[in-house]
């Protein structure tokens, strides 16, 4: 009888089982050697007044970090003495279904086109207010170099505009400020700005760069791609120096010279069949720092929340369905021994461990919102199912006979679907745990065989492949 190792590698949705890639990898997420856990969500406040549309961290130049997060109509600050989310709104806000944030010097500045860009002052407990009597009203927000930029006006769609040099409160177009504005008449509206070094100016069919280069221009507009703009304006990150967008036909990447689609013949088609297109807008994008993941997460037509992620260093993709409305990237608080009596009565009890990156404040973290409460994803790991591609014995009929899981720190649970002919539905049956000896017994047969590996054990780390004897079987 003849072992084989399948190691998991891949997981291309938009590629037949039989190439050699899996054909699941959910609740889980991609490693440099297999596939890691990914966890559930938990509640990190309580119920703000209103449901919630995102969370922004933002630390000032004291080392001190402080949580935001916006409503349709309020925005919120989180009171890490107790965990409660605090009104700080200059007013009610309206039209304000998805906020936008960056951080300039110790102002927090919020966009939402209903509104006169909002600030909040870090160094006070003030509520926020508007950045200046002549700051814009601008769907988008971030910082190019010394500016704050904005773009998508709701009177010019077309319009990136700029304030003063080191100068968030001057907007009135000025030689010696530095202030002024573009609009791009070539790829219709912006849909999303990305900053640094340089800024990325996202449109509907266009993506342009913009440079800084002194008076009399301030900025120089180059265009880097024409028909290929932005699709989603929610789909837009930022992560080292990266800018990560959905396109009409998927996922890309932008260093700022070149346009890469990291999705493309991966999980392209995968995403716009399970997507369900009347909640585009409910479509977000978040970073896992500590895992080196680019999520987004969209509604999808079986009516879950589903969360795509993308492995940087790897170059892989996973998925994992969540129960929350929109995910986020955030930062911690510190908390205090006190503050701990919010999570539990009992240090015992604590789920986080007391050295989690949760508790010390000023960590990346990913998080989110379910209705009227912000979440992080700090809980025990979800249920993983990853599915391998077609195994056969070279196409003829064969026969599985055991299989044993490949779980560092762990073992499984496996089942097995087999088919004679690749037009027959794939129907796993149950999944059977492994014995003390990790080994799992099973008489499958057929010609196309995939093993489903369910990892179990309270610290499995990487669930790595399978180890299937399989043997050739006769006919009569």
């Amino acid at each position: 009888m003849a072992i084989t190792r399948v190691t998991f590698g891949e997981w291309l949705p938009d590629q037949p089982g039989v190439i050699g890639a899996l054909t699941t990898a959910k609740n889980c997420y991609p490693r440099a050697v297999g596939y890691g856990p990914f966890p559930t969500e938990e509640d990190y406040s309580d119920s703000a007044a209103q449901s919630l549309t995102n969370v922004v961290a933002a630390r000032d130049v004291a080392g001190t970090t402080k949580v935001f997060a916006s409503g349709t109509t309020r925005l919120y600050i989180l009171d890490s003495s107790d965990f409660s989310l605090d009104d700080v709104s200059a007013t009610t806000y309206t039209n304000a279904t998805m906020w936008k944030f960056t951080q300039f010097g110790n102002k927090v500045i919020g966009a939402t086109e209903a509104h006169t860009l909002q600030a909040y002052d870090l160094t006070t407990t003030a509520n926020f207010a508007n950045l200046s009597s002549d700051a814009p009203k601008a769907k988008f927000v971030t910082v190019v170099r010394d500016f704050v930029v904005t773009g998508y006006q709701t009177d010019n769609p077309t319009r990136v505009q700029w304030s003063g040099i080191n100068n968030e409160a001057t907007w009135a177009v000025s030689a010696t400020t530095q202030a002024d504005f573009q609009n791009i008449p070539d790829g219709g509206r912006v849909q999303g700005v990305t900053g640094g070094e340089f800024g990325i100016v996202l449109m509907d069919r266009s993506i342009y760069r913009m440079s800084y280069v002194g008076t009399p221009l301030i900025f120089q507009f180059d265009n880097i791609s024409r028909n290929l703009g932005c699709y989603e304006s929610n789909s837009v990150i930022q992560w080292q120096g990266i800018t990560y967008f959905l396109s009409d036909d998927g996922f890309y990447a932008c260093d700022g010279q070149q346009i890469v689609n990291i999705g493309a013949e991966k999980v392209n088609r995968y995403f716009f069949t399970t997507l369900r297109e009347a909640e585009l807008d409910l479509m977000s994008v978040a970073v896992d720092p500590s895992k080196n993941l680019v999520m987004w997460g969209y509604s999808c037509t079986d009516l879950t929340y589903r969360i795509l992620m993308y492995h940087v260093p790897t170059k892989r993709w996973a998925y994992a369905d969540s129960t929350v409305n929109r995910i986020a990237s955030s930062s911690t608080p510190a908390v205090t021994l006190e503050g701990l009596d919010n999570f539990s009565a009992s240090l015992d009890a604590l789920q986080t461990p007391l050295d989690s990156r949760l508790w010390l404040g000023g960590k990346l973290q990913l998080a989110g919102v379910t209705g009227a409460k912000i979440i992080t994803f700090t809980g025990p790991a979800k249920t993983a199912l990853i599915d391998t591609a077609d195994i056969s014995a070279d196409q003829n009929q064969s026969m599985i006979t055991l299989v044993k899981p490949i779980v560092d720190d762990g073992s499984g649970s496996v089942a097995i679907d087999s088919r004679l002919v690749l037009n027959e539905q794939v129907n796993f049956p149950s999944v059977t745990a492994a014995n003390s000896e990790n080994r799992v017994g099973v008489r499958s047969y057929g010609r196309y065989h995939r093993v489903r590996l369910e990892p179990s054990g309270n610290n499995w780390s990487s669930a790595i492949g399978v180890d299937v004897e399989i043997q050739q079987a006769g006919t009569r």
